[in-house]
């Protein structure tokens, strides 16, 4: 089977098999596991058509379809407690260690983005997931951490919502807001996302002076993390190269499922997984694969222009200078 070893397969089956209640409830008809699991396995790695797949396995097309979504719902199900736990205020220390350790940007829990997840147009739902790019989608909004990993993720919203309402309806945002993530953040963003005294994004315009392009250099150079944890999450799994046939709750699996299998290969294979894929070229290859959301405004608060003031500062000073920084802006 493609883009996965054979431990990786076992480990997985494996993790599956421990929920005997969820995998006899939900699979009574499935004669052979493993072959199922290869099925689906094959539509999330290769990215091929229901259509073509059920040809290469000799099986219905209807059957392919129950197949992927009732794997993925388990995968979900099974293995989104452990490979996606909601953080505690220990992993929130540790991966703020992490990226000041090895990014050099101090109190940061992650760098969020969000990307626009094409799939057909769903029947009855006139222009709700009709995104700027005149096609269909669902959003995946993310934090991830300074190793690549998904931490926090948000799946599901219309495609249509670009005008700051994808971040603003989503229950990471929610979370961030009222403040329940444990630990203060300052999160790296792009121009996609409004300014927040726990969310950082650029100075804006062309003349800036020298700290504070400083400062969008030290944002950017954190924020591509996430850029590239997309680039590795979509070259492992091509389902996220053509438009995705399936209905949207179905697709919302599909997508938590591709999220929970790079974090589980990662976690057991993490070299390998790295080693495979080469970070630099994946990164730019995401952006023509998973569309950006829309450019977004929003009234910055006094507290969050302060905060990125003290950032900038903190990065133009002896205490948090980068050799070099002033060369790359």
């Amino acid at each position: 089977m493609p883009r996965y070893s054979r431990s990786q397969l076992a480990a997985i089956a494996l993790l599956l098999d421990e929920d005997e209640e969820i995998y006899e409830r939900r699979r009574q008809w499935v004669h052979n596991a493993w072959r199922k699991r290869e099925e689906e396995g094959e539509f999330l790695a290769t990215g091929d058509t229901f259509k073509t797949i059920s040809f290469s396995f000799r099986l219905g097309h209807t059957t392919v379809h129950e197949i992927v979504n009732e794997t993925c719902k388990i995968i979900v199900e099974t293995l989104m407690e452990e490979m996606l736990p909601r953080p505690t205020t220990e992993m929130w220390l540790s991966i703020a260690n992490y990226f000041y350790t090895n990014w050099n940007f101090p109190n940061c829990l992650g760098a969020i983005d969000g990307k626009h997840v094409t799939i057909q147009a769903p029947a009855n739902s006139g222009s709700m997931y009709f995104n700027y790019k005149k096609t269909y989608s669902i959003v995946l909004l993310a934090l991830v951490d300074a190793n690549y990993n998904f931490i926090a993720v948000s799946v599901g919203s219309y495609g249509k919502n670009s005008d700051g309402g994808i971040f603003a309806n989503s229950n990471l945002f929610k979370a961030l807001e009222r403040g329940t993530l444990s630990v203060p953040t300052a999160a790296p963003l792009d121009e996609a996302f409004p300014l927040k005294p726990y969310m950082m994004r650029p100075y804006p315009g062309r003349n800036l002076d020298v700290s504070k392009r400083i400062f969008n250099y030290r944002l950017s150079r954190a924020r591509r993390i996430v850029e590239n944890a997309f680039g590795l999450l979509a070259q492992k799994f091509r389902i996220y190269f053509r438009t995705i046939q399936a209905k949207p709750e179905n697709v919302d699996h599909m997508i938590l499922s591709t999220l929970i299998l790079h974090n589980f290969i990662k976690k057991h294979d993490n070299d390998t997984y790295l080693h495979e894929i080469r970070i630099k070229e994946v990164a730019n290859e995401s952006g023509d694969i998973l569309r950006h959301l829309p450019l977004q405004g929003g009234n910055a608060t006094n507290e969050a222009f302060m905060t990125r003031e003290l950032f900038k500062n903190y990065f133009n000073s002896e205490a948090g200078w980068l050799d070099g920084q002033e060369t790359r802006i």
